[in-house]
């Protein structure tokens, strides 16, 4: 039997969604991903609800809801995290796609990066070169 319990999830507005697939990389659990080229949430379970992805949708497509969901399963969530990993220079895999800071370029294997909105575009900053962003 599954539990359920009132939390939060990723939702998305199918009519507003492009395919852009913007919103499965910063998704560490795995939850998103693209189905028939719209993003889709594939799991609740695997839905932390912690937002990430929402900075990122440049079509605004992406909310949060509290609702009635099973519970976080973080050994699944853990799991789908590994696979993403493995998958990365596996050919023909599923990419976990490497992001990079928009201003000075480091990957996030070597920076911790943040997603953020500038100039009306969704994309990463690392935390070298966010200071400069917020400070002008």
């Amino acid at each position: 039997m599954t539990v359920r319990t009132v939390r939060s999830i990723a939702k998305i507005d199918d009519e507003l969604c492009n395919g852009c697939g913007l919103c499965v990389t910063p998704c560490a659990e795995g939850a998103i991903e693209l189905v028939d080229g719209k993003a889709k949430v594939i799991s609740e379970e695997l839905c932390d609800g912690a937002g990430f992805c929402l900075a990122l949708c440049p079509t605004g497509a992406l909310s949060i809801e509290k609702r009635e969901a099973a519970a976080f399963d973080d050994e699944a969530a853990a799991g789908r995290t590994a696979e993403k990993l493995a998958a990365k220079d596996r050919p023909g895999g599923p990419a976990a796609i490497e992001q990079h800071c928009f201003a000075c370029g480091r990957g996030e294997m070597d920076a911790v990066l943040f997603p953020c909105r500038t100039k009306g575009a969704s994309t990463w900053v690392c935390a070298k070169c966010l200071p400069a962003l917020i400070h002008g």
